[in-house]
């Protein structure tokens, strides 16, 4: 029965060597940062910094011996102990002294650059692994498979980086995600958590991940899953990639999806509130076809003002003087000319005044759309 319990104690004792593995690299890699840029004579010896760093090596020794992807980090924190060993030999105020310590403050720069570089490629090599293992294991717990999408996403926000996107290309990292929120048969959860890694992705490089949101379903998908958050991305989607979008969405009738969802009674507030947002980024960046549609096909005018009345006088209510909003936006936008925003605003004005159910309702409306309101904030 003991040995039945150790073996059952194993995985777990591995796992969490691994994970202080990963938490100790993460600390070299910070703490290196701090050795790279050392100012010219400087007053303060960085010895007290070095060995802290060696230190958090020695932690992970054996690790950085057995591991062929750990190798030159191991050797580069023994060149560090190396000049650590030499700076502390050339002590001293004299000349020479001081030039052979400003020679090894450089060497001591170059190598924690190399120490961070190496530590950084490991990590996101192992954050990129672990979630094309976690996304593609049938028996990963939804904790897990959020927690690896969580950390994916934590680093691509981090910023742009060669080496990153090398490893996110091989491992088809976008294709699983995609297929991820295509999957009508994941939770919900899930699927929305892939949508707000691929707007990340599009973030840290649109010229590579602009053209796969265009070509495949992702857009489709997120108009299907019709929640605030889905609808949220898709809004973060035109905002970075404007009328190029907008034209897809257009064609294939995402546009019109999304206007009537705004107007479902059935749809939750904050889903209605992400339509809301999604229309004004749409007047904002479209061209005044796509623009004139929303208004005449989508009768959008009509549908906020339902919404305008359903809010009365509640101005803490997202929908308060929506139909100003969503005119200061197409006022305001970049897709339109400005005699297409002038014919556009009278078309407005036209339907406010066709759609208002007294006169005082349509003479407080179009004062808002003349006089205009702050353009949507997001």
């Amino acid at each position: 029965m003991e040995d039945d319990n150790n073996q059952n104690h194993t995985p777990q004792k591995k796992e969490l060597n691994r994970d202080h593995l990963l938490t100790v690299l993460e600390s070299i890699r910070t703490s290196s940062k701090d050795l790279q840029y050392l100012p010219p004579f400087i007053s303060r010896s960085p010895e007290a910094d070095m060995g802290a760093l060696l230190e958090l090596g020695r932690e992970i020794d054996a690790v950085l011996e057995s591991d062929p992807e750990l190798s030159m980090l191991s050797e580069l924190l023994s060149s560090l102990k190396s000049t650590l060993d030499e700076l502390q030999k050339s002590q001293g105020y004299r000349l020479v002294p001081l030039i052979r310590r400003q020679a090894k403050y450089y060497r001591i720069s170059r190598i924690a650059s190399e120490i961070e570089a190496h530590a950084r490629g490991y990590l996101d090599k192992e954050i990129v692994v672990n979630l094309m293992r976690t996304l593609s294991r049938p028996d990963s717990g939804e904790e897990e498979k959020l927690q690896a999408l969580g950390d994916f996403q934590d680093r691509v926000e981090q910023g742009f980086h060669i080496g990153l996107q090398d490893l996110i290309l091989k491992s088809k990292a976008f294709s699983i995600l995609e297929s991820k929120l295509c999957d009508p048969d994941c939770p919900k959860v899930w699927r929305e958590k892939s949508a707000s890694a691929i707007v990340s992705l599009v973030k840290f490089n649109r010229n590579v991940f602009v053209g796969l949101v265009l070509m495949g379903p992702t857009v489709g998908a997120l108009v299907s899953i019709g929640s605030s958050q889905s609808i949220a991305a898709l809004s973060s989607l035109v905002r970075l990639i404007r009328s190029p979008l907008i034209d897809e969405m257009y064609v294939h009738g995402e546009v019109a999806q999304i206007v009537n969802l705004l107007g479902s009674v059935e749809n939750d507030l904050a889903t209605r509130v992400s339509c809301l947002e999604c229309v004004c980024e749409i007047a904002y960046y479209g061209r005044k076809e796509i623009v004139k549609g929303v208004i005449m096909q989508g009768r959008i005018v009509e549908r906020l003002m339902e919404l305008q009345r359903w809010v009365g006088d509640r101005k803490e209510s997202p929908f308060w003087s929506c139909v100003s909003i969503f005119a200061v936006q197409v006022e305001v936008g970049e897709g339109l000319t400005h005699q297409e925003k002038r014919e556009l605003k009278m078309e407005i004005l036209k339907r406010v005044k066709e759609a208002s159910v007294s006169e005082a309702e349509a003479a407080s409306i179009t004062a808002e759309v003349l006089w205009g309101s702050s353009p949507w904030s997001f």
